[in-house]
């Protein structure tokens, strides 16, 4: 978060409560008879008018002391303080103010880091992964070891460069795959149901999806996301950045947003009116709280100077709509911007309308929460088998198996007597889970999950860190060579890619080249490569070196990754991941990470971003992952092949149409059913996603190479077929964006893809 303000608020809030205390903190105590004449405090009332009876009672200072992330308690209201930061990326996390593990919950369930369990490309694995974090975030408040239940997670921004520190946060870089891990993130933490609509106010507990907008830079080449300035076109915020929030607004019902440090194309983030408060709320319909990241606001004034004094930094983001500061910004400065008459008193009731809103839906303000929804949630419901499990399934199922040439994996249980396992990611528990990470259930490496398959194991580090810089080559030459098989265990770890750090290379760091090929070169038989990373690697070498058999990409694999990878090793799972990121060569850092554009420029060599408009050369492509089955495809049916959109029978005359002229009726009418059979030729079960494109079959400028529209992942026994339904809207799944941001309709031939398969569709507009 980059968090520079002092803590000692929250510690005293802590310290209020106990942090032995088994009743967490709640207004409107029936016991109290003084809360009984407080009108914010009768359930039966709408929210809204709960809140603006609440606020209508502050003073001006104790208006101001609620605008931060550590907001303190108002005794004279029977209101206890409350810590807004907390985060639950991947399980719930001990990196923010508002949990602590150190009562009765020592540990939660800690599933892969984003990227991974985005590679399973299955939405309900995503819903029940969002499910868990929220019963266990409920137990942690129901234990009294939570002073807050809104989490700052998930992080939706695009993987757009692959040396992104925080690219492994994300869901990768599709907009649709992302906006639609949103979307079950989101139903999932806060207590709704898969298909959304389920929740009339009440929250399980709130999530927030973040940075909006186009933040994906942290620290490249003395740029820094405090002071960066992403210049980005009208169209690539309308068909890349901005989807993914507007998802999980409008579909996942998001009760948080949180703004970003950069600025888009000269705006602070937290200072945009059109973004926050037109787009947000007026377009996407936003309801909830908007919080700037960690002292976003101080640098507004501080670092970027957008804004001339303190206090216009202050007016600036709660006009734009911003509505509680992480850092201590706005308690310092608001008040003087009241008595300076450059804020009205009225732009901060807004703002805490907004939050005890939230608040009150997370059932804060009614009473003893044990008597509520969700109160029997405890300790008993954290870390369960079922949790647990849930979290081996989510590394199993997004693992991707790179390369297996002569079908060297999996390993024979039987006729495998001994094994070397070498490289620094071997047997390191903090590096499976990635960031934003709190203490596990439990954990198994790689080495300890391949123990429990073989006995004779030999087992040596080879690096002396993940960079490197020193390799013990001859140690680990001489053990590869007295073994059965060796399992290299290698990639990147937080040292080499995190928050704060932006790559410089894609080659994998140090001597581990080097160490690699020395031991593929001395083993016996070709070697198992595993990698262990958040962002792409330039392995080509690898892919090419007939003595590296097999190679998996295992992400940040989360406290059961060691077990996952073992198990598919061994053949006891099947491997289905596919990449949610393209994998460049190495010659791609020559391309400016502050370049925002999307779409690529031939005439200056600029050769685009991500899979929909990279058009040069990759190691490998988004989608890609084998498997120990092979699946075949047929389109076994699509509804209609010829899409009429134009009004009348008369030929076209126009290569395009606004989606906006088109009206609801007649796109809702020419929706498309398609159905994809697939079949595993293969002699092993296997779960199998099935990826969806649509290419255009003439490309005009600013057109993707390809697009995702649809995936859904099937269950196959070996010779076992299924089909797999699609429903496509022409007017959002073959649509682009304009040079100024409107969606448009190609007319022209549209080509489904799924595999090797095609099927043409003809639009007429």
């Amino acid at each position: 978060m980059g968090f520079l303000q002092s803590i000692s608020l929250v510690i005293l809030l802590f310290l209020l409560h106990g942090t032995e205390s088994t009743l967490p903190p709640f207004a409107c105590d029936s016991s109290n008879p003084s809360t009984k004449s407080f009108t914010f405090c009768e359930t039966s009332l709408p929210i809204l008018k709960r809140a603006r009876d609440l606020v209508s009672r502050l003073t001006l200072d104790e208006k101001i002391s609620q605008l931060v992330n550590a907001a303190p308690p108002i005794p004279r209201l029977g209101i206890p303080g409350y810590e807004w930061w907390s985060e639950a990326l991947h399980g719930v996390a001990s990196v923010g103010r508002g949990v602590h593990f150190n009562g009765t919950i020592r540990a939660a369930t800690s599933f892969p880091q984003v990227i991974l369990t985005a590679a399973s490309f299955d939405v309900h694995l995503w819903y029940r992964v969002g499910q868990v974090i929220g019963i266990e975030a409920r137990a942690m408040y129901n234990a009294g070891q939570a002073i807050g239940m809104t989490f700052w997670s998930p992080n939706i921004n695009i993987f757009r460069d692959p040396r992104w520190g925080r690219g492994q946060e994300t869901p990768g870089e599709d907009p649709s795959v992302t906006g639609k891990y949103a979307m079950a993130y989101v139903r999932g933490v806060q207590g709704d149901s898969f298909e959304g609509g389920k929740l009339k106010g009440h929250l399980m507990a709130s999530a927030c999806c973040k940075h909006f907008t186009a933040y994906d830079l942290d620290l490249w080449r003395g740029v820094s996301r405090f002071v960066f300035d992403a210049r980005v076109t009208l169209q690539d915020l309308a068909d890349t950045y901005q989807p993914p929030f507007q998802s999980c607004i409008e579909h996942g019902r998001a009760s948080g947003i949180m703004c970003a440090y950069n600025r888009v194309n000269g705006i602070p983030s937290c200072a945009d009116y059109d973004l926050l408060s037109k787009t947000a709320r007026g377009q996407w319909g936003f309801h909830g709280y908007i919080t700037s990241d960690c002292d976003a606001v101080s640098i507004i004034h501080d670092d970027q100077r957008y804004a001339k004094s303190p206090e216009d930094a202050v007016v600036d983001v709660l006009k734009a709509g911003m509505d509680v500061n992480c850092g201590l910004y706005l308690q310092e400065h608001t008040k003087k911007a009241i008595e300076l008459k450059k804020l009205p008193e009225s732009e901060i009731d807004r703002a805490l309308h907004n939050l005890f809103s939230v608040r009150m839906r997370l059932g804060l303000f009614n009473g003893n929460p044990v008597e509520l929804p969700f109160g029997k949630i405890g300790p008993d419901h954290v870390c369960t088998k079922k949790h647990q499990a849930l979290a081996l399934e989510a590394a199993r199922n997004g693992i991707v198996l790179l390369k297996n040439s002569a079908r060297l994996l999996p390993l024979s249980k039987k006729r495998t007597s001994s094994l070397a396992v070498i490289g620094p990611n071997a047997h390191s528990p903090q590096t499976l889970l990635g960031n934003y990470a709190g203490p596990p259930c439990t954990s198994v490496t790689p080495l300890q999950g391949l123990q429990s398959y073989v006995k004779n194991i030999i087992y040596h580090p080879g690096c002396n860190v993940v960079h490197c810089s020193s390799a013990a080559i001859d140690k680990a030459v001489k053990i590869a060579k007295g073994v059965d098989y060796v399992v290299l265990v290698m990639g990147l770890d937080q040292s080499e890619e995190s928050e704060g750090h932006d790559r410089e290379r894609l080659e994998l760091p140090g001597k581990q080249q080097e160490l690699i090929t020395s031991v593929a070169r001395a083993a016996k038989k070709q070697v198992v490569l595993v990698l262990l990373s958040g962002g792409p690697v330039d392995i080509s070498w690898a892919k090419h070196d007939g003595n590296i058999g097999s190679i998996l990409w295992a992400g940040y694999p989360g406290e059961a990754g060691g077990t996952a990878l073992a198990e598919i090793i061994f053949g006891d799972h099947n491997p289905g991941g596919r990449l949610p990121v393209t994998w460049y060569p190495r010659d791609f850092v020559k391309v400016p990470m502050t370049d925002m554009r999307m779409r690529p420029v031939p005439s200056s060599g600029y050769p685009g971003r991500t899979y929909r408009f990279y058009k040069g050369e990759k190691v490998f492509e988004f989608g890609y992952g084998l498997s120990y089955s092979y699946y075949a495809y047929e389109f076994s049916s699509v509804s209609q092949s010829m899409v009429q959109l134009n009004q009348s029978s008369a030929t076209p005359t126009v290569e395009y149409k606004l989606v906006s002229e088109l009206g609801e009726e007649l796109c809702k009418r020419n929706k498309i059913s398609v159905t994809v059979g697939v079949k595993n030729k293969g002699e092993m079960a296997g779960k199998h996603p099935v990826l969806l494109f649509v290419r255009k079959e003439r490309p005009s400028h600013g057109s993707p190479v390809k697009q995702l529209v649809g995936f859904g992942s099937v269950n196959l026994n070996a010779g076992e077929r299924a089909e797999v339904e699609f429903e496509l809207s022409p007017c959002e799944h073959l649509t682009r964006a304009n040079e100024v941001g409107m969606m448009v309709i190609e007319q022209g031939l549209h080509v489904l893809v799924v595999g090797d398969e095609e099927y043409p569709v003809t639009i007429a507009v």
